[in-house]
């Protein structure tokens, strides 16, 4: 199928669309549509938070009448399936479009390919694939949960030249400037969940919240990986548990005492199991965030966490801003000794962007092929 170039503008419309509630949408994926009459748009719809209403249902609903005989340009294939709203199936063949151009096939068994289906019995003419990778990059963690079952997980670093995070001391703030921590923030707003190391929730006591004007709402769920229970009840994160969900991943035999007190506090507490010695399972983590619907998880920090994610294979991109300093060897580095001993053994990256940003520049990395 060639595409045109008008075809090609509504959809890249739609894409931007949907990126407007990434990190609010989950379980579900963030999808875009716009409709298209007498080469008009006559009308936009994104998917709204928590998932529904859908993209297709927003859309059709401001179209109204006018979307009879117009076309629908969707970034994921539309659900067929009968769940917590009607299938935007029905709904486009109710509003007699008469031509769908969709990005690509959605994974998820309860639609994966039945939709197309279903439009194509009901005379509906069906283009697909236009923008298709763009569309794959923007719901990987969706799609990542579908087939994999856990989350696309985002490393975000700030680091020096030489690649330090703090001082030999832990002083840490701030190695970069204003922009890259505005840019920081944007980054939280995009994700689902937010994944810090108690040793980081213990140095920083940070808050973790999303706080650029207007913003606010979009604080992603905060989770704390912390086996034995050692962030204290005074902090940040506890004490806004009930405004802010905050999940911990502690050992099932972890003070029980301690666990009803963080109950008792609002913090949603999550069993994790070691793995070897009294290391996480990061594996079984990741596996219990994407259960709980999660699809995006951006991590800050420590280093230990960001060992064991490395060592484990789970770090799927990498956001790295880097500031004009060098702190030196005694510096925090970004992870842990995570066994490394010959350079084939290195986990590789292909680098997507480098831009400036203010007096720093941030660097986009993802595993090769992903």
């Amino acid at each position: 199928m060639a595409f045109s170039p008008s075809d090609t503008g509504h959809m890249r419309a739609a894409l931007v669309l949907a990126r407007r509630n990434l990190g609010v949408t989950w379980p579900n994926p963030s999808v875009g549509c716009v409709i298209v009459a007498n080469n008009t748009v006559i009308a936009r719809g994104w998917t709204q938070p928590s998932g529904r209403p859908h993209a297709e249902t927003e859309a059709l609903g401001r179209a109204g009448a006018a979307a009879a005989g117009a076309t629908a340009y969707v970034t994921l294939e539309p659900c067929s399936h009968h769940g917590k709203t009607p299938p935007c199936v029905e709904a486009l063949v109710a509003a007699r479009v008469a031509r769908a151009v969709v990005a690509i096939e959605d994974p998820d068994p309860r639609v994966a390919g039945k939709g197309f289906a279903s439009l194509k019995r009901a005379g509906i003419r069906l283009d697909v694939g236009l923008l298709a990778d763009e569309a794959a990059a923007l719901n990987a963690g969706f799609f990542l949960r579908v087939r994999e079952g856990r989350p696309l997980v985002t490393l975000k670093v700030a680091t020096t030249l030489d690649g330090r995070i703090a001082t030999h001391r832990g002083d840490s703030q701030w190695i970069t400037g204003e922009t890259a921590r505005r840019r920081a923030h944007a980054l939280r707003a995009q994700h689902d969940a937010i994944l810090v190391g108690v040793g980081t929730a213990l140095a920083d006591d940070p808050e973790l919240t999303c706080r650029l004007p207007g913003l606010s709402a979009r604080s992603p769920v905060r989770i704390v990986l912390d086996p034995r229970l050692r962030l204290p009840l005074t902090s940040r994160l506890v004490r806004s548990a009930r405004q802010v969900p905050t999940w911990i991943a502690a050992y099932p035999d972890s003070d029980p005492d301690r666990r009803d007190a963080f109950l008792d506090c609002g913090v949603e507490l999550i069993d994790i199991q070691p793995s070897s010695g009294d290391q996480p399972d990061m594996h079984g983590l990741m596996r219990h965030l994407g259960d709980q619907g999660l699809t995006r998880v951006l991590v800050e920090g420590g280093g230990r966490v960001t060992g064991a994610l490395l060592a484990e294979g789970l770090i799927d991109r990498i956001v790295w801003f880097r500031a004009g300093a060098i702190i030196g060897g005694d510096g925090v580095p970004v992870a842990s000794p995570f066994g490394v001993d010959r350079l084939d053994q290195m986990p590789r990256f292909v680098r997507l962007s480098l831009e400036p940003c203010g007096e720093d520049t941030i660097e986009t990395f993802a595993v090769p092929g992903n």
